[in-house]
């Protein structure tokens, strides 16, 4: 208890702070605030994964009473992946905002948030009452889009920025309900009321009750066709917020998720049926859309929708396994999904970190104008190449071993499956070949269009990479995905306890870190490695066999015709042309022409936009509707005050009528009951 007062008095002096200190010191001293509330949460979560769980209370107000929190296993997975983002990030941040030095204002702004971000996604992880749950949700929320709005001065920024602080609300909205209906049956705010009245009504309103936690939880995490929010969002924020808000924030949704399965009892297979169904087709359309981007933040943060569509494959499989006893279903599915949710955190945080430091070095986010970064930028290009190859899910890196162990999830299911649940297996091992094999092409065509090939465009300044001192927290990053991949079952290990919880056991009886099934995986890693580790032999052996001969460099075979200008490469577009005219029925391009005419058009002029088909259907038709209906009765605002004095007027009398006419009305349905 003296901790927590302790945590949070030391929080509340550094808000203050912050403002009165000098550019230079605002950063270090939200970074040592980071450094030291993520010591401060970390021995509480890493004692949760040995086996202790931490149950104290708060003091409350008279609306909430007590607050009880609970740091379980769960709690501390969340907690170690949020503490190594936003110290993996806030140390680049320090370097990356130095160009922002001059906006002292929005320095302090951001530093604060920053902090404040932190904290509620911690307090998010341990609090056991709704009201709090919802302050501290509300905190995580307005602290993320001050913090994405930084650069406030771009029209595009505040409008992402105001579409994320919408659709959060909306969000907060269906939380919001689920709470209210739970204190209006329970008369409680504590989450052991969730349990107590679910366990005694597991009907339809259960049920209800878990849909309702699973949309407001599902728009956090960007989950199809919730997720509309999100590829605005992640582009418009600062690099290291983006990493953040992608490596963590929206697993807070998938957190609340898997809470709310351990809180509410219902139907567990039907609840998984519905995640895997919502779950394969984000993670389908994620990656769909992301081939397609033109920049580079937006074709991540599809990639997002994609990796959480990955992860709640992982968690339906365990739902199914928990609704059929099935308790090694149940450590696959929550096992596979519990370490992607790490896995995701690390490459997607690098990727965006190196998109950061490439947009720093050239100004711009648009790949067409991008290529050969590689030559000026090498570390960042090995660094992004590092973590394309581990969310593509290829071995030796970490995603291959997450996405391994959801497919032995799907491989177990089917041996006891029923006819409609093995047509629901074999679709989703095929959606799942399909999404690992259009990730490949996207960040096949990611890397090499930005770091391959010639520039596309000159650039007036000079490019270099970004120091070692800023590329340490990536690197540090790139080692944890290589041990990942070279080590599962050190990984693995910590999640028996989460994993244990869902299973309702204290030591989970089959994992797969302790089988066959395991050693294979580790065979497959190794030798993954070795395969690695014979190419770069044969390459010094070249090398030194090599040295002493003349090395002749030239211009390759052109065909016959050598290209005089670097537009000539394969651009974006073209490298998925393909792509796009095969899924054409799924996508959506708006497309600019000018002077096509002729074989050689001197100012011909062509470019495409893709745009997202469920916002165009769901968010902008439902919007022009609206707008349409509202302008209809634009003829009432005419400027003209008799007509403002005659509204109210009628205002007045409808205020007085409608009671007596509600009077009139009851009165007369009693007097026909009486007849």
């Amino acid at each position: 208890m003296i901790l927590i007062k302790t945590f949070l008095f030391f929080s509340i002096i550094v808000i203050v702070v912050i403002p009165f200190l000098t550019v230079r010191w605002k950063g270090v001293v939200v970074f040592s605030a980071i450094i030291l509330n993520s010591l401060f949460s970390g021995y509480f979560a890493i004692n949760s994964l040995i086996g202790q769980s931490f149950n104290f209370t708060l003091y409350g107000s008279l609306i909430t009473g007590a607050i009880p929190v609970q740091i379980d296993a769960l709690s501390g997975w969340f907690i170690l992946i949020i503490n190594l983002v936003f110290v993996t990030g806030g140390f680049y941040g320090l370097y990356y905002m130095n160009v922002y030095n001059k906006e002292k204002n929005m320095l302090t702004f951001h530093g604060i948030a920053f902090i404040l971000f932190h904290i509620s996604l911690i307090s998010i992880c341990v609090i056991q009452n709704s009201i709090v749950f919802l302050i501290a949700w509300e905190i995580m929320t307005l602290s993320a889009f001050i913090a994405v709005i930084f650069e406030s001065e771009k029209t595009a920024t505040i409008k992402a920025g105001i579409n994320y602080l919408i659709q959060s609300h909306i969000s907060i909205v269906f939380l919001t309900l689920g709470f209210i209906y739970v204190v209006y049956k329970t008369d409680s705010y504590n989450f052991t009321a969730i349990t107590a009245y679910t366990s005694s009504h597991q009907n339809a309103a259960s049920f209800a009750l878990f849909l309702f936690f699973f949309v407001g939880f599902a728009i956090k995490a960007g989950f199809v066709p919730f997720h509309t929010w999100l590829p605005y969002a992640h582009p418009a924020a600062p690099a290291h917020i983006s990493g953040i808000m992608s490596g963590v924030m929206i697993k807070i949704g998938i957190f609340g998720i898997l809470r709310m399965l351990l809180l509410v009892k219902t139907n567990y297979i039907t609840i998984g049926y519905i995640i895997l169904a919502f779950s394969v087709v984000s993670g389908l359309y994620g990656v769909m859309l992301a081939i397609i981007q033109h920049n580079l933040k937006k074709l991540l943060a599809y990639h997002s929708i994609e990796n959480i569509g990955i992860i709640g494959i992982g968690i339906g499989i365990g739902c199914i396994g928990m609704g059929s006893g099935n308790q090694i279903l149940v450590t696959l599915g929550f096992a596979g999904a519990l370490l992607h949710v790490l896995n995701h955190a690390l490459f997607k945080s690098l990727l965006f970190y190196t998109t950061g430091i490439v947009y720093q070095a050239i100004h711009t986010l648009n790949i067409e104008q991008m290529g050969g970064l590689i030559k000026k930028m090498p570390q960042t290009a090995l660094l992004f190449l590092i973590a394309a190859i581990a969310i593509c899910g290829i071995p030796p890196f970490n995603g291959f071993i997450s996405e391994f162990i959801i497919y032995l999830g799907l491989f177990q299911w089917i041996q006891n499956a029923t006819l409609v649940s093995i047509i629901a297996i074999i679709l989703i091992v095929i959606s799942l070949v399909m999404i690992g094999g259009l990730a490949m092409l996207c960040f096949t065509k990611a890397f090499s269009i930005v770091f391959l090939g010639n520039p596309r465009h000159n650039f007036n300044h000079e490019i270099k990479d970004a120091p070692f001192i800023q590329l340490l927290p990536l690197y540090l990053i790139a080692l944890l995905i290589i041990l990942i991949g070279l080590f599962p079952k050190l990984f693995l290990s910590m999640l028996i306890k989460p994993v244990g919880l869902f299973a309702n056991i204290q030591q989970v009886a089959y994992s797969p870190f302790s089988s066959q099934t395991f050693e294979a995986l580790q065979s497959i890693s190794w030798l993954a490695w070795g395969f690695i580790l014979l190419v770069i032999f044969i390459y010094f052996l070249r090398k030194l066999l090599t040295k002493k001969q003349d090395v002749v460099i030239s211009s390759t075979w052109g065909c016959g015709y050598i290209a005089p200008t670097a537009k000539l490469q394969y651009t974006a577009s073209s490298f998925v042309r393909t792509y796009s005219k095969l899924f054409s029925p799924a996508l959506l391009f708006v497309k600019k022409e000018k002077d096509l005419s002729g074989v050689f058009p001197k100012d011909g002029h062509y470019e495409t936009h893709p745009y997202d088909k469920i916002e165009k259907w769901f968010i902008d038709k439902p919007l022009f509707t609206l707008k349409s209906g509202f302008n209809k009765f634009q003829f009432l605002s005419n400027g003209k005050l008799q007509f403002y004095i005659l509204y109210g007027v009628i205002f007045i009398i409808a205020v007085i009528l409608i009671p007596v006419l509600i009077e009139i009305f009851v009165y007369f349905i009693d007097y026909l009951k009486q007849l």
